[in-house]
């Protein structure tokens, strides 16, 4: 392996074709955020990169690094959550999550705890017992607090009356480790009160609009 050469741990976001056969893949990585390269013949039918370069695809990716990009030479895929691709409504909140992290990581920025709240958020996708309507609203929260986009304190809400089961679960998901994040569920009453706070702080503190998010609400 020369010096342009490494591997890196990451998971597919966003895939693009170029030109007649290759695409332009977009990953968050542990080791250097969020990095875009090329897949070269993917859209080849046996293409070894083929599968690996499609989004939800985890695992290593053996990249060289050109003048001006990168290109995928090798990948070892650990998981491509099929099992989302094959459920529409899977799918669509799955996309949510990599479009945005796809918006808010930087390139080449430490990008280890977004890579793994999407690959902890995609794994409770997954999961039968939990509602995701609850994943949405989890990762919703945590995400926010990894971009520093809003504050960590919930005392701006205490005129909502929350109960105090919304608050210990506000507080939860903020301080907890993200292997932990996706371990309960909530009464409908508080889960009500709270999918209302992430939702206002979600439009409060993000201006941009996914094109996935709209699509999820719209079915």
């Amino acid at each position: 392996m020369n010096s342009r050469t490494c591997t890196v741990t990451g998971i597919v976001l966003s895939a693009v074709p170029v030109g007649e056969y290759d695409k332009s893949v977009a990953l968050l990585t542990k080791e250097r955020g969020k990095i875009r390269a090329f897949a070269r013949g993917a859209r080849r039918p046996g293409n070894p990169l083929m599968a690996a370069s499609n989004l939800f695809a985890f695992g290593e990716f053996q990249i060289y690094e050109g003048r001006t990009s990168y290109s995928i030479s090798q990948v070892a895929i650990r998981n491509y959550f099929s099992e989302l691709m094959r459920d529409f409504e899977g799918a669509c909140y799955g996309q949510y999550f990599l479009e945005f992290a796809d918006y808010y990581i930087r390139e080449n920025v430490d990008g280890m705890d977004f890579l793994r709240l999407v690959y902890q958020s995609l794994r409770a996708l997954s999961a039968p017992a939990l509602p995701r309507i609850l994943v949405r609203r989890i990762f919703e929260l945590k995400a926010l607090m990894l971009t520093g986009e809003c504050p960590q304190t919930f005392e701006q809400f205490e005129s909502w009356n929350l109960e105090p089961s919304t608050l210990y679960a506000l507080q939860y998901v903020t301080a907890s480790s993200i292997e932990k994040l996706y371990t309960f569920r909530l009464a409908d009453e508080v889960f009500e009160q709270f999918s209302g706070v992430v939702a206002w702080l979600q439009k409060h503190y993000t201006e941009h609009q996914f094109k996935s998010l709209e699509i999820l609400e719209t079915c």
